[in-house]
């Protein structure tokens, strides 16, 4: 069994982990809807999709807006003709103080980090209802998920939120045949850890790249992580082969973080 012909909208999709997630996605059968706020980017990552002999769809919008959300999934099934599987990976970091985060922070990083999943979840959920299908949903939570870390405050808020978020909405929805489960990345090789190791220098005064070398050192497999490891495991996810698996949040970090 495999996800042959299935529908999946991926959000935060344009680069890093998103764009991963759906070539791997594509590669395994999937059909893949796009969403990002950078358009230009999400066009080059559909190319790719084509290029596997996929079908692709693309959706401009910022997650942080339910209205654009719930028209993103809308926007998925009537383009590629199903909904079968939706991943809210979409996010931002933020390096900072405790001391120094503003309500501004606050606000934002919430908005998009765990409001953006709480709306996925409502606008994926109500869109199996509809169909009067089961469904996948799958979040992007983190290590920051499961520890808190340094300068990461207001970043491992929301990813601890969504591992809440996403025991909830698995027992609500067990009934319904909707399963809901998150992925917990570590030091994954990304430009979102471009910038956090950039935030980190300014902080610290750390050389460039000497935070992102000295996480990785304690990475027990030995290397940083890169967007196919991710992805690989939220194909499982989307698969039937986790059909009995729901409200988890999984670590997938090379060995950092111990649950």
């Amino acid at each position: 069994m495999s996800i042959n012909g299935k529908v999946a909208l991926i959000t935060g999709a344009a680069q890093g982990i998103g764009r991963g997630i759906a070539l791997r996605l594509a590669k395994d059968g999937a059909d893949i809807a796009l969403v990002d706020v950078k358009g230009d980017r999400l066009e080059a990552v559909a190319k790719e999709i084509k290029a596997l002999g996929r079908k692709a769809a693309t959706f401009v919008g910022d997650v942080s807006d339910r209205d654009k959300v719930f028209a993103a999934v809308n926007h998925a099934e009537k383009e590629l003709g199903g909904f079968d599987i939706m991943i809210n990976n979409a996010g931002i970091q933020q390096t900072k103080p405790f001391s120094e985060v503003t309500p501004e922070d606050v606000e934002r990083i919430f908005k998009i980090n765990v409001n953006g999943v709480i709306w996925g979840i409502q606008a994926a959920a109500a869109k199996f209802r509809s169909r009067k299908q089961k469904g996948k949903i799958i979040s992007a939570s983190s290590i920051a998920g499961h520890d808190g870390f340094a300068m990461l405050s207001m970043y491992s808020a929301t990813k601890f939120a969504v591992r809440a978020l996403t025991q909830a909405a698995a027992r609500e929805y067990a009934a319904e045949g909707i399963t809901v489960n998150a992925y917990c990345p570590g030091v994954v090789d990304t430009p979102m850890w471009e910038e956090i190791d950039q935030n980190f220098s300014k902080i610290t005064g750390a050389a460039k790249g000497e935070t992102f070398k000295q996480y990785c050192g304690t990475i027990a497999l030995g290397r940083p992580e890169v967007p196919e490891d991710v992805a690989a495991f939220v194909s499982y996810l989307a698969g039937p082969d986790s059909d009995y698996m729901t409200g988890q949040s999984v670590l997938i970090d090379g060995g950092m973080v111990y649950r």
